[in-house]
């Protein structure tokens, strides 16, 4: 059995992150994400030499998720992979972009403070108990995010 990778992306929330919806219905998750970039000098320290950007994409529940965790200043770890795309703009001109499609997001843990809740959750506790008679489980409903119920300080349910 051979372990799945995929690429990664590290850096910060530099934007205000957004929740829009597509025209099937999809949650979509839009941030504006920099990346500090270093050098290593001769004496072993390192400079840096800047900030480069990209966008920052997750669709469907997970993206309702990271609306709720995540703010501007956050520091994150992605799993996903680049997707580059083409648009044209008013004037005529077609601009090539990327950005960054996360299957997967979280708290980067070596630049977040954050405390990890393994208490059983009540809505998970229901899910778990079919499961332990043999029975399928059904996953509990997640509800419905707005700005008013988003998170301050990241905390992780196990």
């Amino acid at each position: 059995m051979s372990v799945r990778t995929q690429q990664s992306l590290t850096g910060y929330i530099a934007s205000d992150p957004q929740l829009t919806f597509t025209s099937q219905g999809d949650a979509r998750f839009y941030a504006r994400v920099g990346q500090e970039q270093f050098r290593r000098l001769d004496d072993g320290t390192f400079e840096r030499t800047g900030v480069e950007y990209t966008d920052l994409i997750q669709y469907r529940k997970a993206a309702e998720h990271a609306y709720a965790q995540f703010r501007k200043g956050d520091s994150f770890v992605a799993e996903g992979y680049a997707h580059q795309y083409q648009r044209t703009l008013e004037d005529g001109t077609v601009e090539h972009r990327e950005e960054f499609v996360a299957k997967k997001l979280g708290h980067d843990a070596a630049r977040t403070a954050y405390a990890v809740d393994r208490a059983p959750q009540p809505n998970q506790t229901a899910a778990l108990v079919p499961a332990v008679l043999g029975r399928e489980a059904t996953p509990p409903p997640v509800p419905a995010i707005s700005a008013s119920t988003r998170a301050v300080t990241p905390t992780l349910a196990l």
